[in-house]
C-alpha cells in the first residue's frame, strides 16, 4: 500500500480554512461555557437557596450525564419541532457552550472553595459585602488556579468540535471529509486531519502556560 498525500496538498487551503472555523467556534463556545459555569458554579455554592442550587445541579448531571452528540442533535434536529429554526452555526456554538459550562461550573466551584474560607470572613469584619468580598478578592485568586483545569477545557472542546461537522457546519472534519469524497484517501486526509488539530491543541496549552506563568508572576496568587 502506497500513500498519496497529493489531495492533502491539493485541498490545504480547504483544511486551513476549516482550522480557522474550528478556533472561532471552539473559542466562541469557551466564552459562552464560562458564563454559564461562573453563573452554575456560583449557584452550586449556596445550598440554602434551594431551587436555584437544584436547577443548577440538575442541568449538570443532565449535560454530564449524556453524551455532546446526542445534545447537538436535540439543538439542530429537536428544536424545528417546535418552529425553532436556528443556523448550524449557532447550534454548534450553543450545544459546545452548554456543554463546556457544565464542567467549567465544576472548575469553578472548586476553585473558589479552594480559597481559605478566612478570606471571606476577614473581609466581612471589615464591612464588605459578600458580593464585593467574592469579585475583589476571593474570585481573582480563584481565576488563577482555574487557569490549568480551564485550559485542559479547551483542548476538549477544540478536540470534541469535530462533531459539529455532522450539522453541516463547515469546520476541519468537515473539509477533510469534502476531500476524502472526491479523492478517496482517507488514510492520508485523516492523518492531515489529526496532525492539525495537534497543533492547534499544542499551540492552545503553549499559550495558556504561558497566562498561568504571568498571572503567578503578577503575585495573583
Amino acid at each position: 500500500m502506497s500513500l498519496d498525500f497529493l489531495p492533502v496538498l491539493e485541498g490545504l487551503p480547504e483544511l486551513l480554512h476549516g482550522a480557522i472555523v474550528t478556533v472561532k467556534i471552539t473559542a466562541t463556545s469557551l466564552v459562552l461555557g464560562c458564563i454559564f459555569g461562573l453563573l452554575v458554579g456560583m449557584g452550586r455554592l449556596d445550598r440554602s437557596k434551594r431551587l436555584r442550587y437544584g436547577i443548577c445541579t440538575a442541568y449538570v448531571t443532565f449535560i454530564r450525564g449524556t453524551p455532546l452528540l446526542v445534545q447537538l442533535f436535540l439543538l439542530f434536529f429537536g428544536l424545528p419541532q417546535f418552529d425553532i429554526l436556528l443556523p448550524a452555526f449557532l447550534c454548534g456554538v450553543l450545544g459546545l457552550g452548554i456543554y463546556s459550562g457544565a464542567y467549567v461550573s465544576e472548575i469553578v466551584r472548586g476553585a473558589i472553595q479552594s480559597i481559605d474560607k478566612g478570606q471571606m470572613e476577614a473581609a466581612r469584619s471589615l464591612g464588605m459585602s459578600s458580593g464585593k468580598a467574592m469579585r475583589t478578592i476571593i474570585l481573582p485568586q480563584a481565576v488563577v488556579r482555574m487557569i490549568p483545569p480551564l485550559g485542559n477545557e479547551f483542548i476538549a472542546l477544540i478536540k470534541n468540535s469535530a462533531l459539529v461537522s455532522l450539522l453541516t457546519i463547515a469546520d476541519l472534519m468537515h473539509e477533510g471529509q469534502k476531500i476524502i469524497s472526491v479523492s478517496y484517501r482517507s488514510l492520508e486526509v485523516y492523518l492531515a486531519v489529526a496532525l492539525v488539530y495537534l497543533v492547534l491543541t499544542t499551540l492552545t496549552g503553549m499559550a495558556l502556560q504561558k497566562v498561568e506563568q504571568r498571572l503567578r508572576a503578577g503575585g495573583a496568587v
